[in-house]
């Protein structure tokens, strides 16, 4: 008598499909941040509103997309490898969409904080969604993937920002909301239906990961009760807090200087060569900086880097008056400022296992929020035009964290290992 088959397995998904789908939506979600710069001056004189009232929609924008994280991951992790990146994504995107098509029609700042809202909740959800993928999909080459989904965000705007400011220009403010938003979200909406995580057969003939790693996935509560997880919280905050500083004030800082409007390059300024420069270094250091931890270890990228960047900060405070010297050391800052976003998911992933990765790294993104109630102290320690001492403050910063890296996390991790099974480190990947 003949028995019915099994029912056939699901082939394996191509997991560098699965990375440049999830840094393809990162990339359609990243002027959300990065080009929001381009609208306010339009909505500024059509309104008559004041910057400040305006920036609000993007504090809004940027609290809602970093603490609201850990919810999209539990609902990601919650909803299994199969819907929850799906469903998340496509959301998220409609959310985007939406977002921006209430800034277009808003004639009030509520209804434009109302977009920001929305728009920043569906963003967060898209970001830890992608990045989740990353660390999911990509043990032996975690730091790596993590970092090109995070260059995607870092650095995408670039493609979306020159026809932007053209459109702004020729159709206005409201038009380019609309149109983009659209765009945006049904570009994101078509790619979450290719979305997945691994299961199944996609875990077969995967080569052991470089770092070691646990081979027992925490849950949220387990890791918030963990105290390597608040030691890497507070390395996140002061790292990013001054990161975030030199990202906020640039532009004041070439200001007093003197250097801002010095011709430097084809008839650029130095901010605005500056600018380019570190949005280049800022992309490049996540796949850079991920890509070397993935080999070196993560403690040992981190001392490197955030070494690098206590050096960036003093020279920018002891040479910055020279244009060039400013736009390399500026440069260096957020090349060893931009690797947070790939090294920190990573090792979070490493110590507390893929299962609930997404939900985990969401807790840990909160760090971003956190630190940016930092940035203000930097007028405070500049009052005066004294930036020499918030250079020395971010110097000295950057130098306790890699002490942090080296004498206590790293012991922390060893001692986690052998409380914990871990996964055996393979000098082979795929």
């Amino acid at each position: 008598m003949l028995q019915p088959r099994p029912p056939a397995a699901s082939p394996p998904a191509n997991r560098w499909w699965q990375l440049a789908f999830g840094v393809l939506c990162m990339m359609l979600i990243a002027n959300l941040q990065y080009g929001w710069t381009l609208f306010v001056d339009p909505m500024r004189k059509a309104h008559g509103w004041s910057g400040a009232e305006i920036q609000i929609a993007f504090s809004l924008f940027i609290a809602l997309e970093t603490w609201l994280t850990p919810v999209a991951g539990w609902i990601v992790d919650g909803l299994g490898p199969r819907r929850g990146p799906r469903l998340v994504v496509a959301c998220g995107g409609a959310m985007v969409a939406l977002g921006w098509v209430i800034n277009a029609h808003a004639d009030s700042l509520t209804l434009l904080y109302i977009g920001a809202a929305v728009s920043g909740i569906g963003a967060g959800g898209i970001y830890a969604t992608c990045v989740g993928n990353a660390v999911k999909w990509f043990p032996d080459r975690r730091g790596l993937a993590v970092g090109l989904t995070a260059a995607g965000f870092g650095a995408g705007a670039a493609v979306t920002v020159i026809p932007i400011r053209a459109m702004i220009l020729s159709q206005g403010y409201a038009d380019t909301f609309f149109w983009f938003g659209i765009a945006q979200g049904a570009i994101v909406l078509a790619v979450a239906g290719l979305l997945r995580s691994p299961e199944g057969p996609d875990t077969v003939r995967r080569a052991p990961p470089r770092v070691r790693q646990a081979a027992v996935s925490a849950t949220p509560r387990q890791v918030l009760a963990s105290p390597v997880f608040w030691l890497l919280y507070v390395m996140f905050v002061l790292v990013s807090g001054s990161g975030l500083m030199a990202t906020a004030q640039i532009a004041l800082i070439a200001r007093n200087f003197g250097v801002a409007d010095s011709a430097l390059l084809f008839g650029g300024s130095t901010l605005t060569v500056a600018l380019i420069v570190d949005n280049v270094m800022n992309g490049t250091a996540r796949p850079f900086f991920g890509w070397i931890s993935d080999r070196i270890g993560r403690e040992t990228t981190m001392a490197i880097a955030f070494t690098l960047g206590g050096v960036s900060y003093w020279l920018l405070g002891a040479t910055g008056h020279s244009p060039w010297m400013f736009v390399i050391c500026a440069g260096l800052i957020f090349f060893t400022w931009g690797e947070i976003f790939s090294l920190f998911p990573s090792t979070c992933a490493d110590i507390f296992g893929p299962k609930y990765a997404t939900v985990n790294a969401g807790l840990l993104y909160t760090a971003k929020g956190t630190s940016a109630w930092l940035v203000p102290f930097a007028n405070v320690l500049a009052a005066g035009g004294n930036w020499k001492t918030v250079f020395l403050v971010t110097a000295l910063t950057n130098f306790a964290v890699v002490g942090l890296a080296l004498f206590v996390l790293r012991p922390m991790r060893a001692a986690r290992r052998e409380a914990t099974p871990v996964l055996a480190a393979s000098a082979t990947t795929v």
